[in-house]
């Protein structure tokens, strides 16, 4: 295995291994796995740049100058923060664009797919671009294209127009694709090779911090506010209170805006290195080609096949589940909290308003007296993301430890078995189910990943492209969660679907991830 990496105009080589080289498939089965479990990214890192650390099987054969990345590092894991929160915000944005443009469970869920639709078509150019443009100026490209989708906000809240905010929902997501392609393989060359895996779980922690604050903040400012103004809007004729309900979002992405700006100057200024190439298994792939007569595809491998399908519904269940909790709070009819979730919502509420008096606005308090509301709701969308954090950290030594795809399948039937006690349950129960279900999607996309690509050689690229495009799995479960909840008896019913793919998950990990 080989890296080149310039810096500053010099050339560091790595020496190769000594010794036979492991199998493609047992290599990338490791690395993937290790790797995948602290960068995936809800939001979601595309596998196949991800930053994968480098063997240090061989000491180098040239001695370079020890340089301090600790100033790229930071950006870099500024950067990972703000994947997370932009993408998990999605998430207390929906039901409130279902308020203020008035739409339907359907249309509401538009929003996920503008936004993971564009991870399905922007991934193959966005490595067009990087080839032309480099990685630095990709990312600079990439924040630049965010901030145009941030500030898009403004008109479509003025206006209230729902192809506003998809189309610059659809200009976010293909920023922050074109940013992960870009800003990944940085990971794994700031610094020296053996502390490469630390440097992973760091920006993968704070790309679930990311996830997990912005979703309580966004359900502050967006369903919070004092019992006057709450008020005094619902005193006021439905247009004039939904006008002013919009404007509650532009200072957000204003915000947003103006620190992907500054941001983007940053990396345009800070000096990076320049990554020529990145580990590859070009040769070894090679020498196995006689092993794979009559397959032209990486689609002919059946495992990887049934991966691709597991990889959309894992997405699919893991986005639709935080889009709708919600407005499955609302579906309960909850009048009265319980103590432990009055608690909770009391401390993160107190917690964010002491973080918000330090830039200068500190939100009011979220009423906990009132039963469930959509504010009370953001709390356990932000306890969903949590639970993923968190499972993702645990999984890391327990990865290590135990047999990674029985784990899985102890996830999977548990996540089946959540969503289905959560239909058949009423009130809080069912709610706290299906934020349980974070814990259980922590480890699946690190697991699967490397299952599907076992044993596909010279498809292991090819069959990584495939993966990557069944994120669009978020696109679409969610509009198809929203259509039974419009047209099909309700979201009660409509939760049969993530219970669908958590089945069929547990059928991969029991029987489809076999090489055949």
């Amino acid at each position: 295995m080989k890296r080149v990496v310039r810096c500053e105009g010099k050339r560091q080589r790595s020496a190769k291994g000594a010794g036979g080289p492991p199998s493609p498939a047992a290599e990338a089965g490791g690395k993937l796995c290790a790797t995948f479990l602290s960068l995936r990214l809800h939001p979601f890192f595309p596998p196949a740049c991800m930053a994968v650390p480098v063997s240090t099987s061989s000491p180098a054969t040239t001695a370079a100058p020890t340089r301090s990345y600790a100033g790229p590092m930071v950006l870099m894991t500024t950067l990972f923060f703000l994947f997370g929160a932009v993408t998990n915000f999605n998430d207390v944005l929906m039901p409130y664009l279902k308020d203020v443009c008035q739409l339907t469970d359907l249309q509401s869920s538009l929003v996920q797919s503008a936004f993971f639709g564009a991870y399905f078509l922007m991934s193959l150019p966005a490595g067009r671009v990087l080839e032309k443009l480099g990685f630095k100026r990709g990312i600079v490209l990439g924040l630049l294209v965010m901030a145009l989708g941030a500030l898009l906000f403004v008109p479509a809240a003025n206006s209230r127009t729902f192809a506003l905010f998809l189309l610059a929902l659809s200009l976010l997501g293909a920023g922050i694709t074109l940013l992960q392609v870009a800003a990944n393989p940085y990971v794994s060359v700031l610094g020296p090779a053996r502390t490469a895996a630390s440097r992973v779980s760091i920006v993968g922690v704070a790309n679930g911090l990311g996830g997990t604050i912005s979703p309580l903040i966004g359900g502050l400012i967006l369903f919070g506010g004092s019992t006057v103004l709450k008020a005094q809007l619902a005193a006021l004729p439905l247009e004039q209170r939904l006008t002013q309900e919009a404007t509650l979002v532009k200072p957000l992405y204003l915000g947003l805006a103006l620190f992907l700006a500054v941001l983007s100057a940053l990396f345009f200024l800070v000096r990076l290195p320049e990554i020529e190439s990145i580990p590859a298994e070009e040769e070894a792939a090679t020498a196995e080609a006689s092993g794979f007569a009559g397959r032209r595809s990486a689609l002919d491998f059946r495992h990887l096949a049934l991966g691709v399908a597991a990889i959309f519904a894992y997405v699919g269940v893991e986005v639709g589940l935080g889009s709708f909790l919600i407005r499955y709070g609302e579906s309960q009819g909850i009048k009265e909290l319980s103590g432990f979730t009055q608690q909770l919502v009391r401390s993160l509420s107190l917690a964010t308003g002491w973080a918000g008096a330090l830039f200068g606005h500190a939100p009011e308090p979220i009423d906990t007296n009132s039963g469930f509301t959509k504010a009370v709701g953001a709390v356990l969308v932000s306890s969903y993301w949590f639970g993923l954090m968190v499972g993702r950290i645990i999984g890391i030594p327990l990865l290590s430890r135990f047999n990674a795809r029985k784990l899985l399948v102890g996830v999977c039937a548990a996540g089946t078995l959540f969503v289905l006690a959560s239909i058949f349950n009423h009130g809080e129960t069912a709610l706290w189910l299906v934020v349980l279900c974070g814990v259980c999607n922590s480890i699946m996309w690190p697991v699967i990943f490397p299952l599907a690509i076992t044993g596909l050689g010279r498809f292991t690229k090819q069959g990584s492209s495939y993966l990557i495009m069944a994120i669009v799995g978020g696109a679409i479960i969610p509009p198809l969660m929203g259509f039974v909840a419009t047209h099909g008896g309700g979201l009660r019913v409509a939760f049969i679907l993530p219970a669908l793919c958590y089945a069929y998950l547990l059928y991969y990990a029991v029987s489809g991830y076999r090489v055949r």
